[in-house]
């Protein structure tokens, strides 16, 4: 089992311990796949995790942008924020319904606004009703919390940089993508897009940093992962996915292995296999 750290990681049982806290406030982001027939809403308010709020990633992000879930202006995100009773001073938990899956971009997110209190679930809402632990339907009782934001733009990548890591070399970009759609051997799930990778791109699909309970897997395995996948860990990493959502996946498992120079491809493959501009490899 994992050791439970606030600003990255905790256990159903620290969750269960510290629930009744005045200052932790939880987020159900719970977000699937378009073609999964899930809805992350719904199933939260048919039962989710007593006192928690629901994080529309869909929602909660920079709706000007042609990209999906786009991370929000700091403006926007501040003042959702508020409205969800989340601010200065909160210890956060977030979870999603799959295990370990989208709550992990929720994570980037409260970091790359320069918030440090935040961890995931380990295991999710899958863990926590298998382990018969609390659960409501009920909507929490909010109210209003000032929230500071201060962006670290270190922690995101637009296309530009990434090109130029690319060719250049001096930063390792990691698809967490599934190997065959790296390979572009698979179609991709989004209409329009070309198959492939980012040149030097290396692959670690992020099932492989996941136990098959849907917890993270102990800091030497995970160092061990991106190892095998070729990740030289001396060099800043570039995390990337289909849309920025598994990315985080890799960007949380590195941070659990002490390394803290990373950032994370907002527009992944969604932006660059749009490009016939921009290389596409295969194999």
């Amino acid at each position: 089992m994992a050791e439970s750290d606030p600003k990255t990681l905790v256990t159903t049982d620290w969750l269960e311990d510290h629930l009744r806290d005045p200052d932790l406030r939880i987020l159900d982001a719970s977000w699937y796949m378009p073609d999964s027939g899930r809805n992350g809403r719904a199933e939260y308010e048919k039962a989710h995790i007593p006192g928690a709020r629901f994080f529309d990633i869909d929602e909660i992000s920079d709706l000007r942008s042609d990209m999906p879930h786009m991370a929000p202006p700091i403006e926007k995100f501040m003042s959702r924020m508020r409205k969800m009773g989340v601010g200065d001073g909160h210890q956060i938990v977030v979870y999603d319904g799959s295990g370990l899956f989208s709550a992990a971009r929720v994570w980037w997110l409260f970091r790359l606004m320069g918030k440090t209190d935040i961890a995931v679930l380990d295991g999710g809402f899958p863990k926590w009703l298998a382990e018969k632990r609390e659960v409501e339907d009920l909507p929490p009782i909010v109210r209003d919390r000032h929230m500071t934001v201060s962006r670290q733009n270190h922690m995101v990548k637009d296309v530009t940089q990434v090109a130029a890591a690319s060719k250049l070399g001096d930063q390792e970009i990691i698809d967490a993508r599934s190997p065959s759609r790296f390979a572009g051997k698979e179609p991709e799930p989004r209409p329009g897009l070309r198959s492939g990778h980012i040149p030097n791109s290396k692959n670690l699909h992020y099932q492989l940093l996941l136990n098959e309970d849907g917890t993270m897997k102990a800091p030497a395995s995970l160092r061990a992962a991106f190892e095998t996948a070729g990740v030289d860990l001396s060099k800043p990493a570039i995390t990337s996915c289909g849309s920025g959502v598994t990315a985080a996946i890799l960007s949380l498992a590195l941070e659990r292995i002490g390394k803290t120079d990373h950032a994370l491809y907002d527009g992944s493959w969604a932006e660059w296999g749009m490009y016939d501009g921009l290389a596409a490899a295969t194999g």
